[in-house]
This record gives structure tokens, C-alpha cells and sequence, in this order.
């Protein structure tokens, strides 16, 4: 994939505003936003001063056409506007069209917004896949309060190519029709399994054990391992004794009579 502009990506969100009344250009704005949220800014009030500051230099790279960019209160009533899904995938996008190379896997985790919560409201909580190699979020989706974040999880991992990778997660996302999406992605997983769940414990130990236990098995019975027990003189085992020799100093059995045995080889 080629990689894209922040501006070529904001270009994609819809405007929710009238055609009257674009004073300012919306991937403009939201490229103002994006460009303060680098610089560590985290409010309106800092995304407005960040304007004010570079001037019009500022105001005509990121497309603004008259030099001036919005105060607070534009910034705002704007923000909440905006289709927030359509935002997360147009940043997405522009990521993953700038990584380096794919990351060979992908963490699943939910988090609450801090800040989002006001008084008897809850906060904001989200699910992200995020990419610790080269250290990103290539999507995250808001968790309804109606569904919980493995629901969510189905439908993010529905946006992103999964295909030769492996997705991490908690317990929240050991569930069935979670780890079939992924694998119905070509990806393969790896999720904690608690206490909680001890019949899908059992059957991953069991899993796991029958494994260890055919490869035990094989290595007993392994011709190259009775070899070198004998070379090494570990095995406790007698093993042929040569025609007529007696036994053992500290074997505790009598020597059988050699009329028994015969004038040949001992039986």
C-alpha cells in the first residue's frame, strides 16, 4: 500500500455541516486537531491556541484558504458533530499506509477515555487493536452499553487484514466465536484462559498433555535411547550374560544348576 497524506485521508470524512456554512474547511480542522494531538496538546482551548500561534504559515498548509483558523467554540461545535466511526477508520488508514512493515501481531484491549466520565454518566469505553512493534492503534471502536468488548472485538477485527498474523487478548476475548473470526482471517491466536473457565482449561491441558505424553513415549521407546543408556552405563537392567558365566556378585538369586541349563547357551 502506498502511503497516504493526512490530508488525502481526512479528505474521506463526511462533512456534517450545510454546504452554507463552511467557513472553514473540515480536513482542515481536523487536520489542526490531528497536528495539535501530536504535539501533545489535549483541549480545545490548546488545538485553538496552536493556530493563533504559527499564523497564517500554519492556517495555509493544513488548507485553511483565508490564513485563520477556528477559536474554541468552532472547534467544538464541529467535533461533536463529526462521524466518529469514519474518522477512526479515514486515521487508520493513514497509519497503516506508513508502517514500515506489518506488524506480526495484534493485541486486543478495552480502555475507558480518561475524562470521559461526568458525574453519574460513565465514561467513553473503547476497544483497540493495537500494534505494539511499531507501537500504533490501527482501529478501535466504542463499546456500547448494551454489548460488552468481545462483541465489539468481532466487529474490529472485521476492519483490519489479519491474514499471517496473531491476535493477543485477555480473558474478556477467549470465546469461541471470537477465535473463529480469526481464524477464519488466516490469523491464529493466543488468549488467557482463568479460572474461571475450568472446562476450557481442562481441555487446553488435556491438549497439551497428550502431546507431551506421545512425545515421552516415543523417546522411551526410541532405539537410539536404549544405545546410549547402555553406552553410558545408566541402565539398571542385567542384559545378556555370555554362555556359562556366573552371575553377579550382588545378584541375590541362585545360580541356576547347570544340568538345567544344558551343555549349550544358558536358556
Amino acid at each position: 500500500m502506498a502511503a497516504l497524506t493526512l490530508a488525502e485521508v481526512l479528505a474521506d470524512v463526511p462533512d456534517p455541516r450545510s454546504p452554507h456554512g463552511r467557513f472553514h474547511p473540515l480536513p482542515a480542522v481536523l487536520g489542526l486537531v490531528v497536528l495539535g494531538l501530536l504535539m501533545g496538546r489535549r483541549s480545545l482551548s490548546g488545538f485553538a491556541r496552536l493556530g493563533r500561534l504559527y499564523g497564517a504559515p500554519l492556517a495555509h498548509a493544513l488548507g485553511f484558504r483565508r490564513g485563520k483558523t477556528p477559536a474554541k467554540s468552532t472547534l467544538s461545535e464541529l467535533l461533536r458533530a463529526v462521524d466518529a466511526a469514519a474518522l477512526e477508520a479515514a486515521l487508520g488508514r493513514w497509519v497503516r499506509s506508513r508502517l514500515g512493515e506489518e506488524p506480526e501481531h495484534v493485541s486486543l484491549d478495552g480502555k475507558t477515555l480518561r475524562g470521559s466520565r461526568d458525574g453519574a454518566v460513565p465514561g467513553q469505553h473503547l476497544v483497540a487493536a493495537y500494534a505494539p512493534r511499531v507501537q500504533a492503534v490501527l482501529a478501535q471502536l466504542r463499546v456500547d452499553a448494551k454489548t460488552n468488548e468481545h462483541k465489539a472485538a468481532l466487529q474490529l477485527l472485521g476492519l483490519l487484514p489479519l491474514a499471517g498474523r496473531v491476535v493477543v487478548g485477555d480473558a474478556m476475548f477467549c470465546q469461541r466465536d471470537v477465535a473463529e473470526r480469526v481464524t477464519a482471517a488466516g490469523a491464529d491466536y493466543v488468549f488467557v484462559v482463568k479460572d474461571n473457565q475450568p472446562g476450557l482449561q481442562t481441555d487446553v491441558a488435556a491438549g497439551f498433555g497428550y502431546e507431551a505424553a506421545a512425545r515421552s513415549v516415543a523417546a522411551a521407546f526410541s532405539p537410539r535411547s536404549a544405545e546410549s543408556a547402555g553406552a553410558d552405563g545408566d541402565d539398571d537392567r542385567q542384559g545378556p550374560r555370555p554362555p556359562g558365566a556366573a552371575d553377579a556378585a550382588d545378584d541375590l538369586g541362585a545360580d541356576a544348576a547347570p544340568t538345567l541349563a544344558g551343555a549349550g547357551a544358558g536358556l
